[in-house]
């Protein structure tokens, strides 16, 4: 009776493995021909992932998070590291603008003074030039040790700009051609035309807002077309004869149809004086 159980026990421990190894056959088969798994596979799998996401939006929230903290100092010291680099490529931006103008002024007055050749060049810097007398004078650094002396005429760029009006040892005032006060001393300057007839007269005026000279006191009747020629005369015996001064833009006709007052264009830019020149007689 024994043997017969224990030969029955055997029997159904094989068979349960066999019916094991059958389910699981099927199970494979079947998941593997089936487009889902299934519906305890599938409780399963969707316990597990919304599980999964309890615990992965935080953890990606504090990362995101610390990220972000971690960028927000590193861009707090880039800038504080590129703060100091900023302002100095400016100042050199500055610097090199400066030098640049300076540079094609400095070019230009040597231009001019190859043309004034009974005169001798003194090229100075302006270091002063108040915007309240925007107009009437500048300061520059060359004086009376520098032979610099008063009334000498003074180039700016293309033309002339004006003359001294006062001697320091080391420096001097230039009063400027677009001073219009009444005690400015006025330069005598000439029209030359295409026919070579000259028109002589004083510089009287300058207005601001057209940037134009103004020229009156004409001691000649002679027609004058835009675009003519203007010139110091000489005449006072100081000012140089010839210094390129501008060219007529405009002008003003009495009833004969001769010119009563001229407007000129200055040659030099009165707005930009950085380096400047004092032409000196020749003697």
């Amino acid at each position: 009776m024994n043997k017969f159980f224990s030969n029955r026990k055997l029997v159904i421990v094989v068979v349960c493995i066999i019916l094991s190894f059958g389910f699981m056959t099927f199970s494979v088969a079947v998941r593997n021909n089936k487009a889902t798994p299934p519906l305890i596979q599938q409780f399963g799998n969707d316990i597990a992932g919304f599980g999964t996401s309890i615990i992965a939006v935080p953890a990606n929230a504090i990362h995101s998070g610390a990220s972000n903290i971690g960028e927000l100092f590193d861009a707090y010291d880039e800038n504080q590291r590129l703060k100091p680099q900023v302002q100095k490529v400016a100042s050199t931006l500055v610097r090199n603008q400066t030098l640049e103008d300076e540079n094609k002024q400095l070019k230009r007055q040597l231009n001019v003074g190859k043309t004034l050749t009974d005169y001798k060049i003194i090229n100075s810097a302006v270091i002063t030039r108040s915007p309240s007398a925007w107009e009437q004078q500048i300061i520059i650094n060359k004086g009376q040790s520098a032979g610099v002396q008063k009334n000498m005429a003074v180039l700016g760029g293309k033309g002339l700009i004006g003359r001294v009006t006062e001697v320091n040892k080391t420096n001097s005032k230039v009063g400027l051609i677009t001073n219009t006060a009444d005690s400015a001393d006025r330069f005598a300057i000439q029209i030359t035309n295409k026919k070579n007839q000259v028109v002589n007269g004083i510089i009287t005026g300058y207005s601001r807002q057209k940037n134009l000279i103004e020229m009156g006191n004409i001691t000649n009747k002679i027609k004058l077309k835009l675009g003519d020629k203007v010139s110091t005369s000489g005449l006072g015996g100081v000012t140089p004869k010839g210094i390129y001064v501008g060219t007529v833009v405009k002008k003003s006709s009495d009833d004969y149809g001769l010119s009563s007052k001229i407007y000129i264009k200055p040659a030099a830019d009165m707005n930009n004086l950085q380096v400047v020149s004092v032409a000196i007689r020749d003697n």
